[in-house]
C-alpha cells in the first residue's frame, strides 16, 4: 500500500470510484487503440454506474479516458464537446451485466479501418480498477503495473515460447502477475502479463514474431 491508496488519486470530479476509476477504465481502451481516436464508441454502464453516471460525471470520465486524458485532466469537464470536435461518435447505454461488480463499464469501439474491440472494467474504490475482459475474453489486471497483452492461438508451446523469450532476452524484467484466458480449446487466447518495469518496445516486436501469436501490445500503467 502507498500513500495514494489512502488519500486517493489526484483527480477532476466528485468521486474516486465514479470519476477517477472511470477515467482509468477508459484509458485502457485508449491503450488498446494505440492512442488513436475511434470512429465510434458504445459505452454500457451497469449497476451503480448506470444509476448515478450523470451526476457523478462517469460518462464524461469514461469518454475522456477513451480519448487519452488522465484523472487530473481539466478536459474531463468538456469531454462531450472535445469528442464532437474530434468526430468521435459515442453512445451511452444502461444494461445489467450479470455477475459484474456494481461499478462496471463495457467499452465497445470501432476504428476507422473497421477494427473493433472491447474492454470491460470495474472501478473498485479509491480510483482503483480491475479490467476483467478484453475482446470478450477473461483477463485480470489492475492497470497499476505495465501490462503486456499477447493474443494468440491456443496451441501447445506458445506460453513457453513467450515466457522463455522474456526470461532469456530480458532477464531484468520481473513478472508480477500472469493470467491466461481462452475462448475454447484450440481457439483464440490471451495472456495478460503484468511486469514491474516498462519493457523495451523491441520486446513487443519480438513477441509479435513468435509462431501462433496474433498480436502483442504494451499497456503502460494507467
Amino acid at each position: 500500500m502507498n500513500i495514494f491508496d489512502i488519500l486517493g488519486p489526484v483527480m477532476i470530479g466528485p468521486s474516486s470510484s465514479h470519476t477517477a476509476g472511470a477515467v482509468r477504465i477508459g484509458r485502457v481502451a485508449n491503450k488498446l487503440m494505440n492512442g488513436i481516436d475511434p470512429e465510434r464508441v458504445e459505452i454500457i454502464l451497469s449497476g451503480s454506474f448506470a444509476e448515478t453516471y450523470r451526476g457523478h460525471g462517469t460518462d464524461r470520465a469514461l469518454l475522456a479516458g477513451v480519448m487519452g486524458y488522465r484523472t487530473f485532466s481539466p478536459e474531463i469537464r468538456d469531454a462531450f464537446d472535445i469528442a464532437a470536435a474530434r468526430h468521435i461518435d459515442y453512445e451511452f447505454r444502461k444494461e445489467n451485466i450479470k455477475g459484474a461488480h456494481p461499478n462496471t463499464a463495457q467499452i465497445w469501439f470501432r476504428m476507422k479501418d473497421g477494427t473493433e474491440g472491447m474492454v470491460q472494467g470495474a472501478s473498485v474504490g479509491g480510483g482503483n480498477i480491475l479490467v476483467n475482459k478484453i475482446n470478450g475474453m477473461d483477463v485480470a489486471f489492475t492497470g497499476d503495473n505495465n501490462t503486456v497483452l499477447v493474443m494468440h492461438k491456443d496451441t501447445p508451446g506458445v506460453i513457453a515460447a513467450v515466457t522463455n523469450l522474456i526470461h532469456w532476452n530480458y532477464q531484468d524484467l520481473n513478472i508480477a502477475n500472469f493470467h491466461l484466458s481462452r475462448e475454447k480449446k484450440g481457439g483464440n487466447a490471451i495472456m495478460a502479463i503484468e511486469v514491474d518495469t516498462v519493457p523495451p518496445e523491441k520486446l513487443i516486436d519480438e513477441l509479435k514474431g513468435l509462431e501462433h501469436v496474433i498480436n502483442a501490445m504494451l499497456i503502460r500503467r494507467v
